[in-house]
Formats: C-alpha cells, sequence, structure tokens
C-alpha cells in the first residue's frame, strides 16, 4: 500500500478543513512548496495536491504555483480540484503532473472523462467522495449529485480510469473512524486500485485500512495529512504498519475505572496494562517497594503492587468503540470475548477485565 500525502491549497496558502467546508478552512503556512518538500523528505510516495479554489469556485489562481511545485518536487505529484476541460487537463499532463483527478467532472461530463483516458492513458484518476447515503457530492463538497457510488464507479471504471480516490464528504479524520463500508464497497465493484482518501485517526485505523478485504482485493493505497502534523504518528510508523508491524497504539477513549490492584509480576502486570491497554506509566515507588502507578485516564490512577493481596474478583473500565478494542487485542496476540457484561480479557494473572 502506498503513502499519499495531500496539501490542500487556497488562495495560495496550505490549508486544513476540518470538515470539508472552505468556510472552516484553517491557514497553516504561506509556503506549499516548502510543505511538500516536507512531505517528500518524510518519504511518502506520492503528493496529492487539491486546489480548492478551482474545485469550488472555478478560479485558477493557484495553478501557476502547481506548476512550480510540480517542477520542484522529486517525487510524483497527482493533482485535482476543477479540472473540468479537456485543454485543463492536458495542460497539467504537459506541465509534469504524475497523474489528474476528475471528481465533478466524472459527474458532469462522463464523456470527455472517456475521451481523456483513452489519449491519456494511465493518467485519469477518478475521486468520488461520498455522503454517508453514498450519494456522490461535487463541486468541492458543495452540490449533491443525485449519483450514487456503485454506479459510478462501473462507468468510470469502463472509461479507463487508472485507479479511484475514495473519501466520505463531511467526515474528520482526526475524531471520527474512516468509513470502511464505503471502501470494502468499493473493492468489491470494480478491479482498479483503490486509495482511501479521507485520513486516518490513528495507526490502528490505518493497520484496519491495511487488513480491510473485499471479493479477495486490498487497498492500494491511503492518504495522510493532518494526523501526521499532529503528531499521532509519524510517516515511518505508517510505514512500518503497512509492512504489517509498527507500534500497537491502544485505542483509548478509556473514561472510568472502580477499583486498584495487587499483581504476582510487577513487570508482566506493565506490559499488560501499559503496552496493551494504553494506560499511561506515571511512576515507580522507590525504596525497594515493586510497585507502579498508571494512568486510565485523567485523575485515574491504578496502583499495581507486586505481591499485593488486594485482589477484586475483577475490574471494569468504561471504553468506546468495544470492537475496535478487541481488534487491537487480537493483534496483540490477547484472546477475548464479548458477554453480557462487556469485553472480556484476563490480566497476567487470571483477574477479568471488562471492557464496557
Amino acid at each position: 500500500m502506498d503513502i499519499y500525502a495531500r496539501i490542500n491549497i487556497l488562495g495560495g496558502l496550505s490549508v486544513r478543513l476540518p470538515h470539508g467546508g472552505l468556510d472552516e478552512a484553517i491557514a497553516l503556512d504561506n509556503d506549499p512548496i516548502g510543505r511538500a518538500k516536507g512531505w517528500a523528505k518524510q518519504g511518502v510516495d506520492y503528493m496529492h495536491i487539491v486546489d480548492l479554489d478551482a474545485a469550488a469556485y472555478g478560479d485558477y489562481q493557484n495553478r501557476g504555483l502547481i506548476n512550480e511545485l510540480i517542477e520542484e518536487l522529486r517525487i510524483p505529484v497527482q493533482v485535482a480540484g476543477g479540472i473540468r476541460s479537456e485543454g485543463e487537463a492536458e495542460r497539467l499532463i504537459q506541465a509534469g503532473a504524475w497523474r489528474i483527478v476528475m471528481g465533478t467532472a466524472a459527474i458532469e461530463n462522463q464523456l470527455m472523462v472517456w475521451d481523456l483516458c483513452r489519449e491519456f492513458p494511465e493518467k485519469i484518476v477518478v475521486e468520488l467522495d461520498v455522503t454517508p447515503e453514498e450519494e456522490i457530492a461535487t463541486r468541492g463538497w458543495t452540490y449533491n449529485s443525485g449519483r450514487f457510488l456503485e454506479e459510478v464507479l462501473i462507468e468510470m471504471s469502463a472509461a479507463g480510469a487508472v485507479a479511484f480516490f475514495v473519501g466520505e464528504v463531511g467526515r474528520d479524520a482526526l475524531e471520527e473512524p474512516p468509513n470502511f463500508g464505503i471502501l470494502a464497497e468499493s473493492l468489491s465493484t470494480v478491479d482498479d486500485p483503490v486509495i482511501a482518501a479521507g485520513g486516518v485517526r490513528n495507526l490502528e485505523d490505518l493497520r484496519r485500512l491495511v487488513q480491510l478485504e473485499a471479493a479477495g482485493r486490498r487497498l492500494s493505497g491511503v492518504v495522510v495529512g493532518r494526523e501526521v502534523t499532529a503528531g499521532r504518528f509519524t510517516v515511518e510508523e505508517a510505514r512500518q504498519v503497512l509492512d504489517g508491524g509498527g507500534p500497537m497504539q491502544a485505542p483509548g477513549g478509556v473514561t472510568a475505572t472502580r477499583t486498584s490492584v495487587g499483581v504476582s509480576s510487577l513487570e508482566a502486570a506493565l506490559e499488560f496494562y501499559r503496552d496493551a491497554l494504553g494506560f499511561s506509566h506515571l511512576r515507580s515507588a522507590s525504596d525497594g517497594v515493586s510497585a507502579a502507578v498508571v494512568e486510565a485516564g485523567p485523575g485515574q490512577h491504578l496502583e499495581l503492587v507486586e505481591g499485593g493481596t488486594s485482589r477484586p474478583d475483577s475490574l471494569a473500565f468504561s471504553v468506546e468503540e468495544p470492537d475496535r478494542w478487541k481488534d487491537h487485542l487480537a493483534n496483540l496476540g490477547i484472546p477475548s470475548s464479548a458477554d453480557e457484561d462487556g469485553l472480556v480479557v484476563v490480566d497476567p494473572d487470571g483477574l477479568r477485565i471488562v471492557l464496557e
């Protein structure tokens, strides 16, 4: 799976769109070229540049900047946004764009896309911005097209699109998981490469994308951006996950604990509570006392005492998204089961842990 870094350009600036709306745009810097070079230095495979002015307003003020970016960058550059004519498509390809991305045109002018796919084979990517109802949005997410995912995938695959970028409209990539259902449907509908365009919250979301399979097919790429600049993970860590490894990050979302516990081995307990459940290791006791304090959530501390006699029947933690916890534990090789109380796992001493 390849890594694409995304840069949104609006009025010559790199911007962030928390929920996709241009009225929410947050300026990041005034040097998109420097930003792109930074991504290349981190080791991404491709740059995905989106001209928001062209996409939403038909304003091509950023095209000179994009030409310069294509010329200076040493990795392939894919350009999206406002490519709605054969002349504009040809101009960008002649300027050196590795690929160009057609979104609105794939809905509103399919005959042109067919012609471009014949004239420029292996150059035309179709991007589909999908609502939760699987309707395709166009013109920078400002219009609903009345067309739906499956039918457009089939039409554009027949036209000769080299790949499909698929993402969900309005999703906040740092707060909401990818729409795995939409991506799975795309994989099962066409044989062409499908790239997850919407970003991920963390490495566990990325790991799920790597493992996603439908009709015997897997995703060929993923777009990253804000999750890396926000410090959720690095490009190097993402690469490790794509290669089948990488650090395991507990899903988080722990909101309550009920008690503390004594343990037979502090080292084994710390490995479980800190590394598997994601608790923060705050401090270890001194003066020969084998104990440690971990934090489940803000102000919610759990003291682990080696040889301690406090052995409750069970521990319970309130968590978000138990299904993601089940996948996380499975990836670590830790058995779990579901019962009426919630997701059940046992610690190294056999203590029953309920994630509810």
